[in-house]
């Protein structure tokens, strides 16, 4: 009877491990994929983590890219004929910029839109392909990115500074929208120009 009982037992767990051997199998693009995109993003996520942690107390206020970006959101907000002044808010953590005298935003280290950036390349790694034309990709994709931001931010500073009522809708919905659909057009050019290789 014990026997018996053992016997059944080790073909249970046999018909169970050849069950989940199949489902791994036939489900082994997903699982490439999700573990592919779940590591790059936390790796880069952490990473990002140290780098803002090894910021704090630089030279640069509130982080070395922030600044960049409040500084060049500011030059190309002079470009479109608005004068701009920056100064660093310690309260807030981010950068003052005031247009015309009149109105101001704050720029903070979620604006820069590095986490947008380690969105896409975690997308482009979890897909990627031969390591020339990936990183090629991975680096036009995320300076795009990075100029699409610029470009938002100043005109949302545009658009807040004309239209202040519809700061919630223009600073919540409208502009968010337009760097995340960006991403998602690289992440379908890519997907895109995989598809030749994968029909093969």
């Amino acid at each position: 009877m014990g026997t018996y009982s053992k016997n059944k037992s080790c073909i249970f767990v046999k018909t169970q491990t050849e069950a989940l051997r199949a489902i791994f199998k036939k489900n082994k693009t997903v699982l490439k994929f999700v573990a592919l995109f779940l590591g790059t993003y936390l790796v880069l996520g952490i990473l990002y983590s140290v780098y803002l942690k090894v910021s704090e107390n630089s030279a640069y206020f509130p982080d070395y890219i922030t600044n960049l970006v409040a500084k060049q959101s500011a030059a190309v907000l002079e470009g479109f004929g608005y004068s701009s002044v920056l100064k660093p808010d310690h309260l807030e953590q981010g950068m003052l910029l005031t247009i015309e005298n009149k109105y101001t935003v704050n720029i903070v280290e979620g604006c820069n839109a590095i986490s947008v950036i380690i969105l896409f390349v975690a997308f482009i790694i979890a897909f990627a392909e031969k390591f020339k034309k990936t990183c090629m990709f991975l680096f036009a994709g995320s300076v795009l990115i990075y100029i699409v931001n610029l470009l938002r931010i100043a005109i949302l500073v545009i658009a807040l500074y004309n239209f202040p009522e519809y700061e919630n809708i223009l600073h919540s919905v409208v502009f968010p929208g337009i760097i995340y659909s960006m991403v998602f057009i690289l992440w379908m050019i890519w997907v895109w120009m995989l598809k030749p290789i994968a029909a093969k």
